[in-house]
């Protein structure tokens, strides 16, 4: 049972991931076709409430889907199982989402705040 919902968790966040990623790289490539520079472009998310958001949703679906996919990886290539591959899941899950939440904060938090 515990399969099932991992898979059907990890299937939602990449429902979550294709909008959010596609939203990325439309707003890169405007940002340099337009020849923002990277202050110019800290200039537009510092603050702002919706970029937090954006990619704060991008940040949790990343990390639960990849924790997850790496959980499977690992357990059909190393056999690891119980208590080492919940560990395991668990721990990737946490570190990509401290960095990711370093890199959210480092984009989008007030500057001087």
């Amino acid at each position: 049972m515990l399969d099932l919902r991992l898979y059907m968790l990890q299937r939602l966040s990449a429902l979550i991931m294709v909008p959010l990623t596609l939203g990325h790289i439309a707003v890169m490539i405007y940002a340099v076709q337009g020849g923002l520079t990277a202050e110019e472009i800290l200039g537009r998310t510092q603050g702002s409430l919706f970029w937090f958001l954006f990619y704060g949703s991008f940040v949790l679906a990343v990390s639960l889907h990849a924790a997850i996919g790496l959980r499977v990886i690992v357990h059909e290539t190393f056999g690891l199982r119980g208590t080492a591959l919940v560990g395991l899941t668990w721990g990737v899950g946490l570190v990509l989402l401290g960095l990711g939440t370093q890199a959210l904060v480092a984009v989008t938090w007030p500057e001087g705040v």
